[in-house]
């Protein structure tokens, strides 16, 4: 018994290699169109002319740089917060997060009256997501709340962060405050190489996740198996939480608030068999770098003169395809 349970574990091992494997290929052929694609079209053996010097090398290489590490994240973050709080509901913006980021840019656009450098909203963008983050963190620790509750804590966080982010450019005449409202919605509009920073940022934390894979195994049995295991849950819960924190506030500062890659990559990945989290995470790295930059390809060439909001994209792709999921299969849910 115990030979044929570990010949079926091998195989189902090579089969989530085989898979993943299909996933690097079908990213490689996203970022040779995405560097290829725009309004003149430049294959790979045009990228060393004189024009792809600047299509290719300055302007679409390192937008296409920072999709593929916002897509990672947001999908990796999913998978972590759907095993960590037993909800196959969650995603990095459920905990409010990415609009505790959003705060930030926006008290920073109004004190600052629009004339301080993009370095520093961007640090103000991780700095807000980190201390929402603490917020959340101190008080699931002086309660004692269970995961369910710390989500719905932040879930309210995140309707209050959203709030004060209306109410904000409500009442505001600057323009900086509406054109940050069109940005919030997503956009890689405007990546340069002088965002290299934010997109190096991001590597540390996913790489680190990517080998987390047997804690998040053992995590996601619950809470109580995860004891009598000897993980500590509260302490593995908030160094998860916290670099999740790090993950969408960096993303934020990057492109805005994007909904829905988060939640349907780990979904799309568990229904394809890849259940394991040493395979799963890698799996949603390169499934969530692929559908943002098929989201970004969208957003750059849907309109000639105007680009479409990529968060808009996803959310319209998103919801209907998570509801044909949940449709399809009632029972694993």
């Amino acid at each position: 018994m115990g030979l044929r349970f570990t010949q079926l574990q091998q195989r189902q091992q090579r089969t989530d290699r085989i898979k993943l494997c299909l996933l690097a290929l079908l990213l490689i052929i996203t970022i040779f169109i995405s560097l290829s694609a725009g309004d003149i079209w430049l294959p790979p053996q045009q990228w060393f002319s004189e024009q792809a010097r600047l299509f290719v090398w300055q302007l679409r290489l390192p937008r296409t740089l920072a999709v593929v590490a916002v897509g990672a994240g947001l999908a990796m973050s999913g998978a972590v917060m759907q095993s960590l709080f037993d909800n196959p509901l969650s995603e990095p913006g459920l905990l409010g997060v990415a609009n505790g980021a959003g705060v930030a840019l926006v008290l920073t656009i109004l004190l600052g009256g629009g004339l301080l450098p993009v370095w520093l909203l961007s640090m103000n963008a991780i700095l807000g997501a980190l201390i929402l983050t603490l917020i959340l963190l101190g008080l699931s620790r002086r309660k004692l709340l269970p995961g369910a509750r710390l989500l719905l804590i932040g879930f309210a966080l995140g309707i209050a962060c959203s709030a004060i982010m209306t109410w904000a450019v409500y009442f505001s005449s600057s323009m900086d405050l509406r054109q940050l409202l069109y940005w919030l919605m997503g956009s890689f509009g405007g990546i340069g190489w002088q965002q290299k920073w934010l997109i190096l940022a991001l590597v540390p934390a996913l790489v680190w996740l990517i080998y987390q894979g047997d804690k998040l195994n053992l995590l996601s049995l619950g809470e109580d198996q995860a004891r009598q295991l000897g993980v500590p849950l509260v302490v593995w819960r908030n160094i998860f939480v916290m670099i999740i924190a790090w993950i969408v506030g960096t993303s934020v500062a990057l492109a805005g608030i994007i909904g829905f890659i988060g939640l349907i990559v780990p979904h799309i990945l568990r229904l394809a068999g890849i259940t394991d989290h040493r395979y799963l995470l890698t799996g949603c790295a390169l499934t969530g770098s692929t559908l943002l930059l098929m989201a970004d390809l969208t957003s750059r060439v849907a309109m000639t003169s105007a680009e479409l909001p990529i968060g808009v994209i996803t959310s319209t792709i998103g919801a209907p395809l998570f509801i044909w999921m949940l449709l399809r299969h009632a029972k694993t849910y």
